[in-house]
């Protein structure tokens, strides 16, 4: 792959980049539009949350479905499958007329989204070499990070215009879009292994195996725990940004693009850093750093000291740890499964997004009216994460060592 033209090359990671943000982009293009929901709906701004978390309830549950299919078929026929649901879904999340039918289809359209995810990260284990990935998911992470700062902004327009269900129809332009790159400029980088078993005992058992894997548990669980914060955030940003600081849904765009660009700028300068430090070690100060900044937010939260810049301050310090843990975790992750990155992708996106959604629901759960639970299960996920990251550093050192380590991973991790 590393011989093809660089243009080539831009092109892929572009449509990479688009299955890579169709779900997050399903995620942030409607936030905006919760109050216009529940009003239009006759419910409560927190029966339309629900709606989020049967969303990442999809994500987390599809991806264990589709990591096996993309190693029997190979990677394009189970994309297309996923795209075509993500369509259908999309149709009846623009023609709901309760929340409960909501609720149902963003579950539907979540399980159709993330088919991409799953096949983009097993494509990038595909066709580049094991120490390029966290700069290619660096890469991909940019185009992702896109989608924070133009949905909100896009759907608080649309919605204030046009009204919530418009948000769905562009959803579904955008799907369209994706499955002609994925048709015209996407390579099938795996042929299909009929002789990979689908019946249920043997794909247990090969997703068993990779979660011993004590690299795969420790950067997998890492990640997904850290991952887990902006989730915390997504969920409860609504509520705190429009009905506690009172911005309305063009402001509140605005402000989640802004808070975004941390995302963004952090995942680019990760690129940077690679050329000095080791992923473990980036990882290591990220995880620290949002620890800490989780903290303040939760002091200035139980003290009455939160204002709106401060807040958003704050916010966009803390997710800048994003771009520094996401993308060298993945790597790490996937780097001892050459030969089943399928499957091994399909394990860590459900790990994440399954965390991720009971997350999600935790700070509906325990909404107060104020924003500390949102701040809390954001400093919790912070910290969890760094002590996962500290003590399964241990269990890799101490408990297998590194003769049990590939060599190829060897080449990704730091200095013991």
């Amino acid at each position: 792959m590393n011989t093809n033209p660089k243009n080539k090359n831009l092109y892929l990671i572009i449509v990479l980049g688009l299955l890579t943000a169709i779900g997050p982009f399903s995620i942030d293009m409607y936030l905006p539009a919760f109050p216009d929901i529940a009003k239009n709906l006759h419910t409560s701004v927190a029966q339309v949350m629900l709606s989020l978390s049967s969303f990442f309830i999809g994500l987390s549950a599809g991806q264990l479905i589709y990591g096996p299919l993309l190693e029997r078929f190979g990677r394009k026929k189970p994309l297309y499958a996923g795209l075509f649901i993500y369509l259908l879904a999309s149709i009846g999340c623009a023609m709901a007329t309760s929340v409960n039918s909501l609720i149902i289809f963003r579950l539907l359209q979540a399980l159709g989204s993330c088919a991409g995810l799953v096949a983009a990260r097993a494509i990038v284990r595909d066709l580049f070499e094991v120490k390029e990935n966290a700069k290619i998911f660096s890469m991909l992470m940019l185009v992702v990070a896109v989608s924070p700062i133009i949905a909100p902004t896009a759907g608080g327009y649309v919605t204030s215009l046009f009204g919530w269900r418009y948000v769905f129809v562009i959803l579904i332009a955008i799907n369209l879009i994706t499955i002609a790159g994925v048709y015209f400029l996407l390579p099938e980088s795996k042929k299909p292994d009929p002789d990979f078993s689908l019946k249920a005992g043997s794909i247990i058992k090969n997703f068993a195996g990779i979660m011993k894997h004590p690299q795969f548990y420790t950067y997998t669980l890492t990640g997904a725990v850290a991952y887990a914060g902006l989730y915390a955030y997504i969920s409860g940003s609504p509520y705190v940004f429009m009905e506690i600081f009172r911005v309305n849904e063009k402001q509140y765009g605005w402000i989640f693009s802004v808070i975004a660009m941390g995302v963004i700028g952090s995942s680019q300068v990760n690129n940077f850093a690679l050329r000095k430090y080791s992923s473990e070690q980036i990882i290591k100060i990220a995880t620290c750093w949002q620890s800490l900044i989780g903290i303040v937010l939760v002091v200035i939260s139980l003290l009455g000291w939160s204002e709106l810049y401060s807040t958003i301050f704050l916010i966009f310090l803390f997710l800048c740890g994003q771009g520094f843990i996401f993308p060298n975790a993945s790597a790490l992750s996937l780097a001892p499964f050459p030969h089943t990155a399928g499957s091994a992708s399909a394990l860590m996106g459900a790990v994440q997004m399954g965390i991720g959604a009971g997350v999600s629901a935790l700070v509906s759960i325990l909404h107060n009216g104020t924003q500390v639970p949102m701040t809390i299960v954001m400093a919790c996920c912070a910290i969890t994460a760094f002590s996962i990251f500290f003590f399964g550093r241990k269990l890799i050192i101490y408990r297998v060592g590194t003769n049990a380590v590939e060599e190829e991973d060897l080449e990704m991790m730091s200095t013991l």
